[in-house]
């Protein structure tokens, strides 16, 4: 076999080997691969494909390789993914962000468009928040918004707390550790509250595709014997803490959930709920306001 020798070369190599292992996505893992180790953007790969590589870049992509091969995703080679035309790090008690979340952040700002509030001083909670994405996302279009995001997990709160600096929110977002709102009590009310929980059942995590269920945190993933463990607390809790009638909750929620986080919603004593569906035409997010 050749050894690559080029960006161009090396990107192909990787491509072809993730073709020929069924990844969904080959050209694009291997071009974020090769540019990450060439310090490029992944869009100058091929314009830049006859740059030389040298032997400690060619070495760091063997090694690329060999993790991808073995079903590591993308995001946890680099270390990182992006979201929301943002970069996020990455921890192993972090969910990797994904594309479909972004329909969470869409519909909050759809409703506040709708009601003409982006400059207003808007106060979220993110229960759950891994990575913190979703509330670092919220934050960097609404200027004058504030928010506080909560996670069970100590190494995930630091994580976020890294991401919020990183894209200029940190002064607006804080973090703290508990189960979702357990530990928010007394701290007042939020006009949003947004949430992407756990919600595969426990007989569907043994049959996640390998990327998600040797890589991201279980508990971050399983959501009981039928996916709504997190709903039940969150939507009971959310009822309670909400400023105004106006104000919302929006759920992330799994393909098939709608109407049983729907249901679960109404008896927590929201009149109105509605769906906003994912770039799929699958319902992802239940809207839920009192």
């Amino acid at each position: 076999m050749t050894i690559p020798t080029t960006l161009g070369a090396a990107y192909r190599d990787l491509r072809d080997a993730f073709r020929a292992a069924g990844f969904a996505s080959p050209e694009i893992d291997a071009r974020m691969l090769v540019a990450a180790v060439a310090g490029i953007e992944p869009a100058r790969v091929m314009v830049e494909e006859d740059r030389p590589l040298d032997s400690d870049q060619l070495a760091q992509i063997a090694r690329m390789r060999a993790a991808r091969l073995g079903r590591t995703p993308v995001g946890r080679i680099l270390g990182r993914r992006a979201f929301w035309g943002m970069e996020f790090v990455l921890s192993p008690q972090t969910l990797e962000p994904r594309p479909d979340t972004e329909s969470l952040v869409e519909a909050v700002l759809a409703d506040v468009d709708a009601r003409s509030r982006r400059t207003d001083s808007l106060r979220f909670a993110d229960l759950g928040t891994g990575s913190g994405a979703i509330l670092t996302a919220l934050l960097s279009e609404l200027p004058n918004a504030s928010g506080i995001g909560t996670d069970i997990s100590a190494e995930a709160l630091a994580t976020a707390r890294r991401n919020a600096q990183a894209n200029g929110v940190g002064d607006r977002a804080a973090f703290q550790r508990s189960s979702f709102g357990e530990a928010l009590e007394g701290q007042g009310g939020f006009d949003f509250i947004v949430s992407n929980p756990p919600y595969i059942t426990d007989a569907a995590l043994a049959r996640l595709d390998p990327e998600v269920r040797l890589h991201d945190p279980e508990r971050a993933l399983a959501g009981g014997p039928d996916g709504l463990d997190a709903y039940r607390a969150i939507v009971v809790w959310a009822a309670s803490h909400l400023h105004s009638p106006a104000a919302s909750l929006y759920l992330e929620i799994g393909y098939d959930q709608a109407a049983s986080v729907s249901g679960l919603c109404r008896a927590a004593g929201f009149s109105n709920i509605t769906l906003r569906q994912d770039l799929s035409g699958l319902d992802r997010v239940v809207i839920a306001t009192m």
